[in-house]
């Protein structure tokens, strides 16, 4: 339960953030509508919305109001998200070129659409996570288990195939010294096993040549629960930093062009990450549901909509966005890789 409120707490909060980044476009007339002047700066009102201030013509005063602004604000965007996310999905270079181009009114702005999957992501996140009992010894007592069956299962092997040469009056070369070696072998992980010796890694052996990302493996292993929380928390305080990251990568598929700008790349970037990270959510659900097949389909899905998208949105031939598109991938991978390395490197301090 902790983990579903945890979620929806994310949920509104994206919702809000989303909300407060995201302009109103010609809200419909709803016949609630009394004022005659602005409540806000007194203006005298002309449809509904005042034209000097931007504030609605009529002021919700009731509780049910709230909630019904809520609710609409989570599942309506004002109407926007359902006209932009089929084009999302199915359609992202017609997205990106429109909101480049200034047909904005009837779409959700880029930036407020990744906050609110950010936070929808974070949400589903913590609502089907599992919350496992920490155990210090289990998964160290299985591995010896597996490891002893293992060898027993080389020696008698070993010892099958030296029974049937000694029957045919042969020997073969080495088996002795394998069979001495198992068996030492064998002993050893019995007396593991009969002791419950924690196996560990070496604390102080050097994972990698970055000293900051060395030292945040480190604190992994020293405490896995609280690195854990801490990547989460930085990766969801951080994941705006995913658009700065990209947008250098994609310039590079275009370098000096006169067409294309980098505000053209922020727009591409920004919608490209939303559709990621609802592509994520899904293969969540789907775990939580015990359908992992849908993750794994789910892997075919980006390059075939960074191919659609670079195609719609700079308008270039099918072989153009294509080797576009695997270098694209290979950048995405280092952009996360770059993320990565610098949400561990917070999670070292």
């Amino acid at each position: 339960m902790s983990g579903i409120s945890e979620g929806l707490a994310e949920l509104g909060q994206g919702t809000a953030a989303a909300m407060a980044v995201e302009p109103r476009h010609g809200a419909a007339q709803d016949g609630h509508t009394h004022e005659t002047d602005c409540l806000n700066c007194g203006t005298h009102l002309v449809g509904s919305h005042c034209h000097a201030c931007g504030q609605a013509a009529h002021v919700h005063r009731s509780l049910g109001a709230f909630f019904h602004d809520l609710l609409h604000g989570v599942f309506h965007f004002e109407g926007k998200i359902w006209r932009t996310l089929p084009l999302l999905a199915w359609r992202p270079g017609r997205l990106t070129r429109e909101y480049i181009d200034g047909r904005r009114a009837s779409y959700v702005s880029p930036i407020a659409l990744f906050l609110f999957c950010i936070f929808l992501m974070f949400a589903v996140f913590h609502a089907t996570e599992g919350h496992e009992e920490p155990s210090t010894h289990t998964g160290n007592a299985q591995g010896v288990e597996h490891s002893i069956k293992r060898i027993e299962g080389e020696i008698a092997a070993l010892e099958a195939r030296q029974k049937a040469a000694a029957a045919k009056g042969q020997t073969i070369a080495g088996v002795d010294a394998q069979l001495s070696a198992q068996r030492e072998a064998l002993n050893t992980l019995r007396d593991v096993e009969a002791e419950g010796v924690d196996l560990k890694v070496d604390p102080d052996r050097r994972v990698s040549d970055i000293p900051t990302l060395d030292k945040a493996i480190k604190k992994f292993r020293s405490n896995p629960d609280l690195a854990s929380y801490k990547l989460q928390t930085y990766a969801y305080k951080y994941s705006w930093a995913l658009i700065p990251i990209s947008v250098p990568f994609l310039w590079l598929l275009f370098p000096f062009s006169r067409r294309f700008h980098l505000y053209d790349h922020t727009v591409f970037v920004t919608y490209s990450l939303c559709f990621m990270t609802l592509l994520a959510i899904v293969a969540m659900i789907g775990g939580a549901l015990g359908a992992a097949e849908i993750a794994a389909f789910l892997i075919f899905v980006p390059p075939l909509h960074m191919y659609r998208q670079l195609r719609g949105a700079y308008g270039i031939s099918r072989f153009s966005a294509l080797w576009r598109g695997a270098m694209l991938l290979v950048f995405s991978g280092l952009a996360l890789a770059m993320f990565f390395t610098m949400i561990m490197a917070q999670t070292s301090l």
